[in-house]
């Protein structure tokens, strides 16, 4: 599926090496079908899959998936239970997938408030993926960028207080060193789907100059020939990063 998609961004070129996506509409998904939300989020998971191994197909390097914010916390207690249930179910079935595909899995987040079971989870597809070399997969799950960045400001003003760093060393490579992705270059393309315009405290620094892509499709419906069009239209685009050209 989506072969001919494929064929052409090949013969275009380069794939952007860093994907990220903000997977929305799931709730959407579920209420347009009188469905409860949870079934949404199920929904979801085929997407995950159809998305992960569209960027593999496609030469993607790094892919990032915004899963479950730190807001997400405020919802219904059910709904969380759902998801934390989810997340182990998505692990269980797919890590021996992953790590035969050399997919790396990376969690990043604030990982001490998932259940003790999410958590296990979680730090054994790290474990049981880490040699993966040709895709990192980073699933941001209790994430939230305002938190990201000042976790980094935290960092750094402990190591002046330590006297490793001085006050004049901290520019922004010093920040993004300590951001969740800073083993990663930004993002080259961000996706959203739902057709919402908006980035939801995700990646804030990361997304400086990022190329954006906004579809209408509800994150359940998405295909791999959804991203292959996104990056399509990417690799038409001129990135300029501030500058102009001859």
């Amino acid at each position: 599926m989506g072969d001919d998609l494929l064929s052409q961004i090949r013969l275009n070129g380069a794939a952007p090496r860093h994907v990220a996506v903000i997977m929305d509409g799931n709730g959407r998904w579920a209420r347009e079908r009188s469905l409860p939300r949870p079934l949404g989020h199920r929904a979801g998971m085929k997407a995950v899959r159809e998305v992960v191994e569209g960027g593999l197909e496609a030469g993607v390097e790094v892919l990032t998936l915004f899963a479950f914010s730190e807001e997400n916390w405020q919802r219904p207690a059910t709904e969380i239970s759902a998801l934390m249930q989810l997340l182990e179910e998505y692990i269980a079935r797919e890590v021996a997938e992953l790590k035969d595909q050399g997919v790396a899995v990376h969690v990043l987040g604030d990982r001490t408030r998932l259940a003790p079971g999410a958590r296990a989870a979680v730090e054994r597809i790290e474990r049981e993926t880490r040699d993966g070399a040709r895709l990192a997969l980073n699933l941001c799950i209790s994430y939230s960028s305002r938190g990201e960045l000042a976790r980094a400001a935290r960092l750094l003003a402990e190591e002046v207080l330590k006297g490793v760093k001085r006050l004049e060393d901290i520019d922004e490579d010093a920040i993004r060193a300590k951001l969740y992705t800073a083993p990663w270059s930004d993002p080259d393309l961000l996706i959203r789907t739902s057709g919402e315009c908006r980035l939801s405290n995700f990646l804030l620094w990361q997304l400086a100059y990022t190329e954006l892509y906004i579809t209408p499709v509800l994150w359940p419906d998405v295909t791999r020939r959804d991203l292959f069009q996104a990056i399509l239209d990417y690799q038409g685009r001129e990135r300029r990063f501030g500058r102009i050209t001859a």
